[in-house]
């Protein structure tokens, strides 16, 4: 028996990337995973990849509070409450300070911040005590790439928020913690490399700022090379587990030291 058997585990931008990655971890240690995004062909396959017995798709926009409210009525008449909340979906894309609209700021704050605020808020009914509670950041919230300054603003606030509900919860025995991604393997990186630029998407942990290859982001990183979605989903998991029992509120780097050395 799997750490998470009997357990039910919501993944925000579930259909690709990191949150595929985590759902399939999570389901291959037991738990029953609700897969969530805005593209309805990337969760069937999510979903037959992990396995139908195992996972459950809802298409939605966390950044739409009706979408919210059907996950978790999904989620609800399973009749097992929630133990595992990754709230991994996000969006980014790159603008200077001098080329910043109000279209672009409320996209991304209406996602990042907005979405996950009440990605969670709506999940507290059905929170189980001693449910783990994980926030997807990204070391792009303390690198000041160019650029990126709305992105990293979000994540900054993702990271704050993981500080005030790990204390506001922790009398219910909900541990709150954040992750922090470096430059991931994702099909996020894939169209940075392709366009210089990042699309709205699910899973945007991997954008670092224009380059050409692979190779040019890797050597940013001091490991050497970038980052597998899988070990990403190790680190959740890691959260979301008994094992990591007394630790409350920390922000997990996973970034092969790009922010640490």
């Amino acid at each position: 028996m799997g750490q998470f058997e009997g357990r039910t585990a919501v993944v925000t931008g579930g259909g690709t990337g990191i949150g595929l990655a985590t759902a399939r971890r999570l389901a291959a240690d037991g738990a029953h995973v609700f897969v969530t995004g805005r593209r309805e062909a990337e969760l069937d396959r999510a979903v037959e990849t992990i396995g139908p017995e195992r996972a459950t798709a809802v298409v939605g926009d966390i950044s739409e509070p009706a979408d919210l409210d059907r996950l978790y009525d999904a989620v609800r008449a399973r009749g097992r409450g929630l133990d595992v909340l990754f709230a991994n979906a996000g969006t980014a894309s790159f603008a200077t300070l001098e080329e910043i609209t109000e279209e672009h700021f409320d996209r991304i704050f209406g996602v990042n911040v907005r979405g996950t605020v009440f990605t969670v808020q709506k999940a507290l009914p059905l929170l189980n005590d001693g449910a783990s509670v994980i926030l997807n950041s990204s070391v792009r919230a303390d690198d000041g790439v160019a650029a990126f300054g709305a992105y990293a603003a979000s994540k900054a606030a993702i990271r704050s928020f993981a500080r005030t509900w790990a204390n506001e919860l922790k009398g219910r025995g909900v541990r709150v913690n954040a992750i922090s991604p470096g430059t991931i393997d994702t099909p996020g990186l894939d169209a940075v490399v392709a366009t210089q630029d990042v699309p709205d998407a699910a899973d945007e942990s991997a954008a670092s700022g224009p380059s050409v290859t692979k190779a040019q982001f890797a050597a940013n990183v001091p490991l050497g090379r970038i980052g597998r979605a899988d070990e990403v989903a190790d680190a959740v998991a890691f959260l979301a587990s008994g094992r990591s029992g007394f630790i409350l509120g920390v922000n997990l780097y996973v970034d092969g030291g790009e922010n640490q050395l």
